[in-house]
């Protein structure tokens, strides 16, 4: 048994990782909706099974849809998944879900008057395989309780393709940290296994991109769980010479030995992606991530059919925005201090 879903909004281009992780878990694409002429183009040659829909509203109508996902511009993502709940349906919102905290306090409070399922596809946990192997060998105890994480989420700005106008604008993502270190302050949570957090010191800057002064090129923060501390940077400054977009990496620091994650590249070492190094009591040595299976698609289909809450805990997808809006406003601004 699977279920039907629709998808909402294509201004980012995870929306065709979150139509994918659903399809390979056997959902259903019915119908799609975008304004952008060209953005429709791309999207029907990538899903050509499914119709488009003259309006929204036609899909919020579709009493056979049961789940829609969007990566629309960040700030319309919120008042989407709050429409989708109202009309019975569950949603799943590319990363950030939201850009200020009256949309996640609405969210939250529709979401528990629904008890519809409000997820947040952080991809570079549960659409990432070394992650979730990661997941799955400190589960395992293979190296202790985890006290520490340091999760680094560096993106080059100008690529492969043309950013879209939004990009420049923090009032419509919410900020640096509010858009990219929501995947490293997620993950914390869960290799942690937090269910409550503070922020402790935030900082953002502007130091190369002063061409554009309504965004951040630089943002990090500390986090303090109930037994553990978490270190994040996101920047937007990788260089031209990697050969993919960032170099993301996590250490998980346990009692009894630490992980290494280099999720996209192993600079100057193995090719391709999902490069996990295990270190404990046993020695040191490569874990191969090719097999590891990505549940999340099927385990939010079981959630939608069941009305579980197995894919992302839907408090920890409220609390992960929610640290990741507080730390966006609390971070001390060193570009002009920079500048000095």
């Amino acid at each position: 048994m699977t279920i039907r879903f629709a998808a909402i909004g294509f201004e980012h281009a995870h929306i065709y990782g979150q139509v994918k992780v659903m399809l390979d878990a056997g959902a259903e694409l019915v119908s799609f909706h975008d304004a952008d002429e060209a953005r429709v183009a791309r999207f029907q040659a990538a899903f050509p099974g499914a119709q488009r829909a003259q309006s929204i509203e036609q899909i919020l109508e579709d009493d056979s849809i049961q789940l829609i996902v969007s990566a629309a511009v960040p700030n319309e993502r919120a008042p989407l998944g709050i429409r989708a709940m109202k009309h019975g349906k569950d949603y799943m919102s590319d990363k950030p879900a939201f850009t200020d905290s009256a949309q996640l306090e609405e969210a939250r409070r529709v979401q528990a008057e629904t008890g519809r399922i409000y997820s947040i596809c952080f991809s570079e946990h549960v659409t990432q395989k070394s992650t979730v192997r990661a997941g799955e060998l400190v589960q395992a105890g293979a190296i202790g309780q985890v006290v520490q994480t340091s999760g680094f989420g560096p993106h080059r700005l100008f690529g492969a393709y043309e950013r879209p106008a939004w990009t420049f604008d923090r009032r419509c993502f919410g900020g640096i940290i509010n858009d990219l270190a929501s995947h490293q302050i997620e993950q914390f949570l869960f290799f942690t296994n937090s269910d409550s957090a503070e922020v402790v010191a935030a900082t953002v800057g502007n130091f190369k991109f002063r061409e554009y002064p309504k965004m951040h090129d630089m943002g990090d923060l500390t986090l303090r769980g109930p037994q553990a501390v978490g270190h994040i940077r996101v920047d937007w400054l990788t260089p031209a010479g990697l050969p993919v977009w960032g170099d993301v990496r996590l250490f998980l620091i346990g009692t009894e030995g630490y992980i290494e994650l280099r999720k996209n590249i192993d600079v100057a070492g193995r090719d391709g992606e999902s490069h996990l190094f295990l270190i404990n009591g046993k020695g040191a040595r490569y874990v191969d991530c090719g097999d590891t299976e990505i549940t999340y698609g099927k385990d939010l289909i079981a959630d939608i059919l069941d009305r579980s809450d197995t894919a992302i805990p839907q408090t920890r997808c409220f609390l992960a925005s929610e640290l990741a809006l507080r730390a966006e406003a609390m971070a001390l601004d060193l570009t002009n201090l920079s500048a000095d």
